[in-house]
């Protein structure tokens, strides 16, 4: 049976998170800003149609948009994670076979379900998931990823789809005319100006268009495209992702860090991340590089940046083990004098843990370390993420991210869940 796609996109889908648990938002000006407070990288419908732009710096808009009043929120990224995963969980009820995206999106295979009348059981979707985590959803169906695509973002603009639109059936001409070519998905500004310049402006002129021509133009990635206008499927769902080859962690700091004691305790905090991101995708790490660098763009600070490379004796996913050579690293390429803005850790040499090739010379008691990082994740898991970590990561740092408008953790955090009062 051939496939049938269906893209699942949640609409505004970090204000949506805000809105499910502060039902006062809704109908109101809403944006969620980047990390230390930085630009706008989400934005209600509301907020939309006030002409905010997505990525504009904080402080422009306080200036730009004094009224109406326009509720911010720094991100709160606890939240999105585990709203995402009950969202994702929900949707393989109704599919048998689900592509995870990214953090708001999926790809299911409808082939067989909803007893043909793919409409009502997009419908049926949309139901089930706002109902069981208030997220509401947009639904594009099509033969293949791309007009899945295009549908979803058709259902996302017409409100006569009311978040489903199918196309299953045919792309119809009027509906691959009203979509232009830099709208399709796989087509970049690059070859969206190449195409506008050979007469090609709309999703249907593309799929009409000689396939030779296309080949040479664009390659094999743009005849792909071609043939999914047409129906034909060349891109099927990914449902084993391919492993992770790298695994990075790094934070701008909220204030430049200034003494090496700061400076440990940050490489330590974001190793400590990249280890338990290692061990949840049960993988252990044969390099590990320390970096940091001042603000590049305050020149007239002084500047300093370098990183430091160095090889394990035998691959690991053990936080104490990487923080011992991240110290050792950060000790190397710490400069004092400067205002550092930003560091981190890039983990490499990536492999399953099942696979770990031993030293003959080591030492270290590895499965005594395991079992000790399997306890600390387990009541991490179980208490919140932080309740047990290393002394040198500190307490309460100042150099921590800023997030002053950061709502509740509401469903990871157990003091931080939703009061109901009575009476």
């Amino acid at each position: 049976m051939p496939p049938i796609f269906a893209l699942v996109d949640c609409n505004n889908f970090y204000v949506s998170c805000e809105r499910v648990f502060q039902p006062a938002l809704r109908g109101k000006p809403v944006v969620v800003l980047s990390n230390n407070d930085g630009c706008v990288i989400a934005r209600s419908e509301e907020a939309k149609a006030l002409g905010i732009p997505m990525g504009l710096p904080f402080f422009q808009m306080r200036e730009q948009f004094p009224k109406p009043p326009i509720e911010i929120y720094s991100s709160n990224y606890a939240l999105y994670g585990d709203m995402s995963a009950r969202v994702m969980a929900i949707l393989k009820q109704y599919a048998p076979e689900v592509e995870v995206y990214s953090i708001d999106e999926a790809f299911l295979n409808l082939a067989g379900c909803g007893g043909g009348d793919l409409q009502s059981y997009g419908h049926l979707i949309r139901q089930g998931v706002e109902q069981g985590t208030g997220i509401p959803l947009s639904i594009g169906i099509g033969p293949t990823k791309t007009l899945a695509k295009l549908a979803n973002r058709l259902a996302k603009r017409s409100p006569e789809a009311h978040g489903v639109v199918n196309l299953s059936d045919d792309a119809d001409q009027d509906v691959l005319q009203s979509v232009a070519v830099k709208d399709i998905w796989g087509i970049g500004r690059s070859y969206s100006r190449r195409l506008q310049r050979h007469g090609i402006e709309t999703a249907w002129q593309l799929r009409q268009a000689d396939e030779r021509w296309i080949r040479q133009q664009m390659g094999v990635v743009g005849v792909r495209i071609v043939w999914e206008l047409r129906g034909i499927s060349c891109l099927p769902l990914q449902l084993h992702p391919p492993p992770k080859k790298t695994l990075t962690v790094s934070r701008s700091f909220g204030r430049p860090i200034t003494t090496l004691d700061e400076m440990r305790q940050a490489v330590a905090t974001y190793t400590t991340r990249a280890a338990e991101k290692l061990r949840r995708h049960q993988l252990a790490a044969s390099t590990l590089t320390v970096f940091l660098h001042t603000n590049p763009f305050k020149p007239n600070e002084p500047q300093y940046g370098s990183a430091i490379k160095m090889t394990l004796p035998v691959s690991t996913s053990d936080t104490a083990e990487l923080i011992a050579y991240a110290m050792v690293g950060t000790a190397h390429i710490y400069l004092g004098g400067y205002r550092y803005k930003k560091a981190g850790v890039l983990l490499t040499g990536l492999v399953p843990e099942q696979q770990i090739q031993m030293n003959l010379f080591d030492a270290r008691d590895r499965e005594r370390a395991k079992t000790l990082m399997q306890t600390i994740d387990q009541v991490n898991a179980r208490l919140g993420s932080g309740a047990l970590q290393y002394a040198v990561a500190g307490f309460h740092p100042g150099w921590q991210m800023r997030r002053s408008r950061m709502s509740p953790r509401y469903t990871t955090n157990w003091d931080e869940l939703v009061v109901v009062r009575a009476g």
